[in-house]
């Protein structure tokens, strides 16, 4: 009870979900996620190792943290991803990553082992040339080959989509029928600031504006409002008679920061509060240095401010030299 109560920040808010950035390499060049000339990647001795990793994975399940996510980059290129995601498989949580899915098919068994039954994986196009052109990469087919052996394996699938305006928003119908057979969650994310990837405000597709595009089609009485879970980042529907379902990452238009009991760790081991806070907590140096981690972990979940790391107003959410500050998304975890 007591470390509980030490994971909660001055708003009340209680933090028992960990996304842990495991690489900053990715082999797409998503444009929302990397700056079009590419990042200067961390010095490799400045990144967590797999032991590393594990220790302050256990500490903060000691401290009562009970699901963790893995992130990049994209996870599954970093050489030692196996043995890091059994090992963690083994702490008694419930584990799951975010994955571009192009590598999945070495992984299948490993999933299995570590009791990973549902997977996001991010996909922004059904369309092979807009594919290519937003991740800079020619995989499409590759991708559509491995969902197909997820979903033949028995994974749940979750489907993340960064709607932008005048390139994939005409798309959101065409993902939606994805759910009308299969079990899947589409989640649509709006389009979020981070520096590098030429943000602005005229790319966005609201929540709103989605479910108005929704609601023309299938009808405002077969669009249902789904019951969210705690915590839940996303507003979640679905179309009457369809298996799957569909819901709205509105970060943006309508922040979920109220209810958020999410912390990131960086691949170079910085505690970050919020996906939009410019401050960090070095956590790999202090574990180096053989002190312990616990009294920094307090501190920066005590400095979490209320919405979107300070950004608490529109004009705050456009200003380029607040979110500027912050590191590009492949840098801080997906």
């Amino acid at each position: 009870m007591e470390n509980n109560i030490q994971m909660q920040d001055t708003h009340g808010r209680k933090h028992s979900y960990l996304r842990i950035s495991i690489t900053e390499n990715c082999n797409l060049r998503c444009t929302y996620c990397m700056p079009a000339e590419g990042i200067a990647l961390t010095p490799k001795a400045h990144l967590m190792t797999a032991d590393e990793i594990i220790t302050i994975a256990q500490t903060f399940v000691n401290l009562g943290v009970n699901k963790i996510r893995l992130t990049g980059g994209e996870p599954l290129v970093r050489k030692d991803a196996a043995d890091i995601i059994q090992r963690l498989g083994k702490l008694g949580v419930e584990l799951t990553l975010t994955t571009n899915g192009i590598l999945v098919h070495d992984f299948i068994d490993t999933f299995k082992e570590a009791g990973i039954t549902t997977l996001n994986v991010s996909i922004d196009s059904l369309q092979k040339d807009k594919f290519n052109q937003i991740t800079r990469r020619n995989y499409f087919d590759k991708f559509q080959e491995n969902m197909e052996l997820l979903d033949a394996n028995g994974f749940r699938l979750k489907l993340n989509v960064v709607v932008m305006k005048g390139f994939n928003d005409e798309e959101i119908i065409d993902f939606v029928e994805l759910t009308k057979n299969r079990d899947i969650e589409i989640r649509f994310i709006e389009f979020m600031p981070f520096d590098g990837n030429q943000w602005k405000k005229d790319k966005l597709v609201s929540y709103a504006e989605i479910l108005t595009q929704l609601n023309d089609k299938y009808a405002a009485e077969n669009v249902e409002r789904l019951t969210d879970k705690p915590h839940d980042t996303a507003k979640n529907h679905k179309i009457t008679s369809y298996k799957g379902s569909f819901s709205v990452i509105s970060s943006v238009t309508n922040p979920f920061c109220s209810t958020c009991n999410r912390i990131r760790l960086t691949a170079d081991g910085k505690l970050k509060n919020c996906l939009f806070s410019n401050s960090e907590t070095d956590l790999l140096q202090s574990l180096r240095a053989g002190e312990s981690i616990e009294p920094l972990i307090f501190k920066n979940i005590k400095s979490k401010m209320s919405m979107r790391g300070g950004m608490d107003d529109d004009a705050k959410f456009q200003n380029p030299d607040l979110f500027s500050k912050n590191r590009s998304m492949i840098k801080i975890g997906g």
